[in-house]
């Protein structure tokens, strides 16, 4: 098959055994690949009700696209049970892991059983080797020092259950959301190494040299990606979200000032703290940024991380902020989750409901490793906001199935907001990137405070999202190319002829897949709530004394969906998608 392998690699950690499986031409076309692939696989082998820690599996998975010339193609995608939320969810991740994995000659990996002992995974394009581990207990830039090969590492958040611990690769990008390093540990899994070099198979390499082109020039012609990305990566957001009121300080309960959250920007991040750029494989936007404070060098932090751990702890010191991201790079944490509890704590502290830290302003690098080694107070954050919350009755958790909340108020979207509420991974605005269509006119502008007719424009976003994350390519991309180029990439690749409508019906059929097996966890529309505190106004800035009707938007958002009023998919809607029984 062209794009494909066809290749399915299963580890055994139980027993040391390496199988190899055909995964079928159908699946392959019917789910693309990464986030599909993993969710089609994910369904087959466990039970939704499953403890995430006890009988899980673990399913990395490249796309078609992967390891090809087409551009941004460099991501990679890993897919599990959260135990963070208990859904279904996947991580992506940039950089050339994903490269590697599929000119190895393999579409997915899928991980089952746990090791007596520490172990790691090698692959290479002649064998898979379960071996015994001395690396456990170390961070993960030492971690990936003393491995070959491009890798996917946890740090001691993993190895501690951590329920937000995340699988870092090459010591900084990371699988960041879901707590699927927490997995990983649970399996006594240290590292997944990978090397390769077979060529991807390409039905027609002249004609995707020529779109690759044109995609090359139109990514060199969009301001948001040949000028805004290349020369301040994701930061550049802070200030522009700032404007819009939608950057919030102190666990949402104000909008931050243009004056205090500039010191945090994209900005300031070039003239104090940025060294170099650098970029992942194939793609020429090159949005990363190699940093430097006077204590320490490493890489970002991201829009989310100077947010999370910065604003959101009310925070607008830049060096204090990129050294806690550094540290929880080293450690394995989550940042968004990890300043999305912090910040859960220092109201419950300065509330007088948990008086076991400090409050607002002040610096968390130092509980960053209690959390990882989960001593002390650690442990109970290691269990996130919405656990430590209900523990101790009280409603500071910024969350969504218990995922905490990124860095965009949703009073100030209403699309935005809709989607995050019904996220199937929890609180995440990469299901349904919204920001696009609200904010930059991406493609198309759309009134952002405005609700009727949202429910199609979220699922329309929410089923391109889930096809970028299956072929896979960064999200990035599409800033500045239209939906035709992902179809003529995939058929240039494959032979195969995929419309742009044909993409679409792929992400419904599997954004519908990933619900249906969360109904079978046991959620349906009491889920798809954002927390309590959205129901009040901001007092100040440019998305102030706004709320949104969040129940009216659901009832529209199920219909358009083919959901019942409970939010669970009609039958009729699963047979149309060719969903299967789970």
């Amino acid at each position: 098959m062209n794009g494909w392998w066809n290749s399915l690699a299963r580890v055994d950690l139980s027993s040391g055994e390496v199988t190899y499986e055909e995964i079928g031409e159908g699946i392959l076309e019917e789910y693309i690949g990464g986030r599909g692939l993993g969710a089609r696989l994910l369904v087959e082998e466990i039970d939704p009700s499953v403890d995430p820690l006890q009988d899980n599996v673990l399913v990395f998975a490249a796309g078609p696209l992967t390891g090809t010339s087409v551009l941004t193609s460099g991501r990679f995608s890993v897919t599990s049970k959260s135990p963070l939320t208990g859904t279904m969810a996947d991580s992506n991740v940039g950089g050339s892991l994903g490269k590697e994995f599929k000119r190895a000659g393999i579409d997915a990996l899928l991980v089952e059983g746990e090791a007596e002992e520490p172990v790691q995974i090698e692959i290479t394009e002649e064998e898979i080797n379960v071996l015994e581990t001395d690396l456990w207990g170390l961070e993960t830039s030492r971690t990936v020092q003393n491995l070959k090969g491009e890798s996917a590492v946890i740090g001691p958040a993993g190895e501690n259950e951590v329920k937000y611990a995340s699988i870092v690769t090459n010591g900084h990008r990371v699988f960041g959301r879901g707590g699927l390093g927490a997995v990983m540990g649970s399996k006594k899994l240290k590292s997944v190494t990978v090397s390769g070099s077979k060529k991807v198979p390409v039905a027609d390499e002249d004609a995707l040299k020529k779109y690759v082109k044109k995609a090359a020039s139109k990514i060199d012609s969009s301001p948001v990606t040949s000028r805004g990305l290349k020369k301040f990566g994701t930061p550049i957001l802070v200030n522009l979200l700032t404007w819009l009121g939608m950057f919030s300080k102190h666990n949402y309960r104000e909008a931050a000032g243009e004056e205090e959250a500039d010191n945090l920007s994209g900005e300031r991040m070039s003239e104090e703290i940025v060294e170099e750029h650098e970029g992942c494989y194939a793609c020429p936007i090159r949005c990363g940024l190699k940093t430097k404070t006077e204590k320490e060098s490493g890489k970002g932090p991201e829009y989310e991380s100077v947010w999370a751990l910065g604003a959101n702890l009310g925070i607008f010191d830049l060096e204090k902020t990129t050294e806690s991201n550094y540290r929880c790079n080293e450690l394995g944490l989550d940042t968004i989750s990890t300043g999305g509890t912090l910040a859960c704590a220092m109201e419950m502290s300065e509330e007088g409901v948990w008086n076991k830290m400090d409050g607002f302003g002040s610096s968390p690098i130092e509980l960053l490793d209690k959390i990882a080694e989960r001593e002390g107070v650690g442990d109970e954050l290691a269990e996130g906001s919405e656990r430590l919350c209900e523990k101790y009755g009280c409603e500071f958790s910024m969350s969504v199935k218990g995922m905490e909340l990124p860095a965009y108020d949703p009073r100030g979207a209403a699309g935005q907001a809709l989607s995050f509420a019904t996220s199937n991974r929890g609180g995440c605005h990469l299901r349904g990137y919204m920001i696009g269509e609200e904010i930059f006119g991406v493609p198309k502008l759309f009134d952002r405070f405005k609700t009727s007719g949202k429910a199609q424009v979220v699922k329309r976003s929410q089923e391109r999202n889930a096809y970028l994350d299956s072929l896979v390519t960064c999200k990035f991309g599409s800033f500045a190319l239209d939906e035709e180029f992902y179809s003529r990439f995939l058929t240039c690749v494959t032979g195969e002829r995929f419309t742009v409508s044909d993409l679409h019906l792929v992400g419904e059929r599997i954004y519908n897949l990933e619900r249906e097996f969360n109904v079978k966890a046991g959620f349906d529309r009491e889920d798809d709530q954002l927390p309590k505190r959205f129901e009040q106004p901001l007092e100040e800035g440019a998305s102030s004394g706004n709320v949104f009707d969040m129940e009216g938007m659901l009832d529209e958002y199920y219909d358009v969906m083919g959901w019942d009023e409970r939010g669970r998919p009609k039958e009729e809607t699963l047979k149309r998608l060719g969903v299967p029984e789970l």
